[in-house]
Order: structure tokens, then C-alpha cells, then sequence
């Protein structure tokens, strides 16, 4: 029995906040009453810029690509493409026109701003960059990364993935990205100087934290699902894309064919030869017409791509989910380690085998000083381990609540690109089979006329 896909619609859809774990989960015992209040960035206040809505009045542009050769870190000269970056004031504050302000990037330095994004916003879907190197290419197109056409493709994607976070609600008033847009010199180490390297986590501890997590939440849990079954289904749609374009790549310019037939045949017919001719010239024009028609389907697979990329963003909060329900768990059970030790030790009684009880049976009992200074240093940690529970449990709560509020804007976004990228797709295949009938009407005609 072929298996049925899930909703994405259902599940995208958050369900109420409940603690980490889900519900009915142990550690909600030791979280108390939750605190009310204003909730604070999580980012901090030291990334953000005063100005909540000042890329409101700022145009944002890639405009142009340009091949360079440097040396790279190992002092080995490299080629590579630079993009121009545009940011122009709409209106400025006496009403004025304002000179735009232009720098240049690597693609590495995009890269870079994108993982430190990650690293300060785990609960944010981040945007996804273009493709590094051409993926799902059918055989006319070219893999090769500097490659004009690919190229261009690209500065429209770069484009589009700083409006994508200049339009995010939170993203937009990072200082760093602000830096981005308007330092052209020493931004690098200015990001490094932030120390988001040190913050990242490390996919060793992120995929034992998948594996060891005993509660994890359902909601995330199918999340993660779903962008896998995503990814899976847009990589099926563009290679089927691809193989579509190969095939109709080969009809259309085998119709160069009949162009050139009906000319040579135009040649040894006298009546008949103005109408043959005529008839060939619209069949050469229909086998050109192909290169336009396939360049215009980039755009459309370049926006599917987008969201294939984006599955791996959506992945990378379920990964931050699961670190900290790994560490909130870890801590519980460090904590309810401790309150048994102390509980023994109070009570002279032992339940489990330990080291440490081994060592009294040989050796002798403490001393009652000993045990009480023992008791008091346990009770400390308890106290301690108690109050970080709490934070870690009231800062995974959090957490989920940004990521899913996060995840509801990204869904509605995905929801109407998609739709407008598909319907989009759709006039523009019904164009193309009206321009083959219109050619095929135009040839009717001439032969009516021979």
C-alpha cells in the first residue's frame, strides 16, 4: 500500500506551549511557577541597533557581479566573484535625495553572516543562501560556479536572501547585519570579535543529543520530519523538472529541422515556394524561441530551490531544540543524583550500588562530621542545581515559544511563495504551448496561401 504523505499544513501548526519534554514530563516538577513579564531579546541587547525600523527606509540591491583574482588565506592566488552591494535611503530626514552607499562581498563573507545568524538566533528559521555550485542542472546548462548565467542567478539569490532578512522582524535589527550592508573594511573581524564561533554547537554533541534525548516533543520531533519529506519531495520535483527541460530542449530544436527543409524545398517549387519559405522562417523562430523559455525556468527552479534549503534551516532549530532538552534532562538527572546521595547519607541507608559504599564496607564508617560536612556540601550543590534547572527549563520554554511564533511567519511565507511561484510556473508553460500553436496557425496560413 503506497503511503500516504503528511499534512504540512498540520504539521506546522504549533500546538499549545507546554514545558520541554511534552506533557505529563518530570522535570516540570522542579520549574515552580513560571515567571510573567516582558520578555527580553534573546539575542541580547548589545547585537541589536537602537532603531527598530530603519531598513523601513533603506533599499536594499545586489546589482552586480564582478570576476576577481587575490590570494587566499594559504597565500595561493584564486579566483573568485565579487557582488556589489546597494543600499539607498528612500526619504531622508529633510526630504532630500541621499548618494548610495555601495561596497563589495564574497560569497564566504555572506556564508559567514548567515552562521553567525544561526548561532545568535537558533529559534529563527534563518534564510538560506543560493547554491554554492549548480545542482539539478539539465545537460545545456552549465555546473561551473563562474559561469555567467550561474552567476547571475546567484546575485539574484544573494539579493533576495538580504531582503529575506532585512523583512524579518527580529533579524533586521541585528547591528552586525546593519555592519554588513554599510563597513566595508574590518567587518570580519568585527563579527569574530563577537565570539559566535565559540557559541556554535558542535554536530558531534548535537547528534548525541538526538540519539540520548529521552523526552523529546512531539511537535518538533514531526517538524524535523516534515523538512526532511520536504527536501525529499522539491529534489524529486527538480530533477523531474530537469529531465522534462533536457527533452523539451531536443523537441524544440528539432523543429529547426522542418525550418530548414521547407527552405531547401522552397528552392525547386515555384508556386509553392513563398509559402514554404514563410513556413520555415516561423519553425527557426520556434526552435530559437526554446533558450528564452528554459532561462525563464531557472527563476522559477531557483525559487524552489530556496526552500529546498530552507528544510535544512528548519532542521537546524529541531537540533537546537533537542541540545537543550538534552541539557535540561541532563541536569535533572545530575540533580536527582545528588538529593539521593544526600538522602543516603542522612539516613545511613545505601540503594544502589556505588563506589563509595564499597569503600565504607572496607574501610570503616565516616565520622559524623565528616557526613555532616558531606550533607552540607551536597545540599549546597542541590541548591545550586535546583536554581539552574529552573533557568534552563524557563529559557527552553521560551525558546519554544520564539521558535514556533518564528515558525508560524515562515510557514505563511512559504505558503504564498510557493503558491505564486507555481502559478506563476503554470502561465508561464500555457504561454509557451499558445506560442507553438500560434506558430503552428502562422504555418497553416502560408500553406493556405501556396
Amino acid at each position: 500500500m503506497e503511503r500516504v504523505p503528511p499534512d504540512p499544513e498540520k504539521l506546522l501548526q504549533p500546538a499549545p506551549l507546554e514545558p520541554l519534554g511534552g506533557p505529563g514530563a518530570v522535570l516540570e516538577a522542579a520549574v515552580g511557577e513560571e515567571t510573567e513579564g516582558t520578555r527580553e531579546d534573546v539575542s541580547g541587547a548589545d547585537t541589536m541597533t537602537g532603531n527598530n525600523f530603519w531598513l523601513k527606509k533603506i533599499e536594499i540591491s545586489v546589482s552586480e557581479a564582478e570576476k576577481r583574482t587575490g590570494r587566499n588565506a594559504m597565500n595561493m592566488q584564486e579566483t573568485y566573484t565579487a557582488y556589489l552591494i546597494e543600499t539607498r535611503s528612500v526619504e531622508h530626514a529633510d526630504g532630500q535625495s541621499v548618494l548610495t552607499d555601495s561596497l563589495w562581498r564574497r560569497y564566504s563573507e555572506f556564508e559567514l553572516l548567515r552562521n553567525y545568524l544561526l548561532v545568535y538566533y537558533p529559534h529563527v528559521v534563518v534564510p538560506p543562501l543560493p547554491e554554492k555550485r549548480a545542482e539539478f542542472v539539465w545537460h545545456k546548462l552549465s555546473a561551473d560556479n563562474m559561469d555567467p548565467d550561474f552567476v547571475e542567478r546567484r546575485r539574484i539569490g544573494l539579493e533576495n536572501f538580504l531582503l529575506r532578512v532585512a523583512s524579518h522582524p527580529v533579524l533586521c535589527r541585528d547591528k552586525i547585519f546593519y555592519l554588513f550592508l554599510t563597513q566595508e573594511g574590518n567587518w570580519k573581524e568585527t563579527v569574530n570579535e563577537t565570539g559566535f564561533q565559540l557559541k556554535a554547537d558542535s554536530r558531534l554533541k548535537a547528534l548525541n543529543a538526538t540519539f540520548r534525548v529521552k523526552n523529546p516533543d512531539k511537535r518538533f520531533t514531526e517538524l524535523r520530519q516534515y523538512s526532511d519529506e520536504l527536501q525529499s519531495v522539491i529534489s524529486h520535483l527538480l530533477r523531474i523538472r530537469a529531465r522534462v527541460a533536457d527533452r523539451l530542449y531536443g523537441v524544440y530544436k528539432v523543429h529547426g529541422n522542418y525550418g530548414r527543409v521547407f527552405s531547401e524545398w522552397s528552392a525547386i517549387e515555384k508556386e509553392m515556394g513563398d509559402g514554404l519559405q514563410s513556413a520555415g522562417h516561423h519553425m527557426d523562430v520556434y526552435a530559437s524561441s526554446i533558450d528564452d523559455i528554459l532561462e525563464d525556468e531557472e527563476h522559477y527552479a531557483d525559487q524552489l530551490k530556496e526552500y529546498l534549503f530552507y528544510a535544512e534551516a528548519l532542521r537546524a532549530v529541531c537540533r537546537k531544540h533537542e541540545l537543550m532538552q538534552y541539557d535540561l534532562e541532563t541536569a535533572a538527572q545530575d540533580l536527582a543524583s545528588k538529593k539521593q546521595q544526600c538522602e543516603e547519607l542522612a539516613t545511613g541507608t545505601v540503594r544502589t550500588f556505588s563506589l563509595k559504599g564499597m569503600t565504607t564496607k572496607l574501610f570503616g564508617q565516616e565520622t559524623p562530621e565528616q557526613r555532616e560536612a558531606r550533607i552540607k556540601v551536597l545540599e549546597e550543590q542541590i541548591n545550586e542545581g535546583e536554581q539552574q534547572l529552573k533557568s534552563k527549563n524557563l529559557e527552553g520554554r521560551e525558546f519554544v515559544k520564539n521558535a514556533w511564533a518564528d515558525i508560524e511567519r515562515f510557514k505563511e511565507q512559504k505558503n504564498r511563495d510557493l503558491k505564486e511561484a507555481l502559478i506563476s510556473y503554470a502561465v508561464m508553460q500555457i504561454s509557451m504551448c499558445k506560442k507553438g500553436i500560434q506558430v503552428w496557425t502562422n504555418a497553416k496560413e502560408c500553406f493556405s496561401k501556396m
